[in-house]
């Protein structure tokens, strides 16, 4: 949600545009990734370190 309130940010032409346009396009490329990393990349970090326990027999 936060994303789309950034993309008029980016797409500005008017006064104040040249310092808009980066800004807007660097926290839609931070959000997006640090999106993809909390539903992709850390899910799958946590199910390697629980197998990796249960492999061991480390109780929790």
């Amino acid at each position: 949600v936060a994303i789309v309130g950034f993309i008029p940010m980016a797409i500005a032409h008017g006064a104040g545009a040249e310092v808009q346009k980066p800004l807007a396009t660097v926290v839609i490329g931070g959000l997006l990734t640090a999106t993809a990393l909390t539903l992709l990349v850390l899910p799958t970090f946590a199910a390697k370190a629980v197998k990796h326990r249960q492999a061991e027999g480390i109780e929790e």
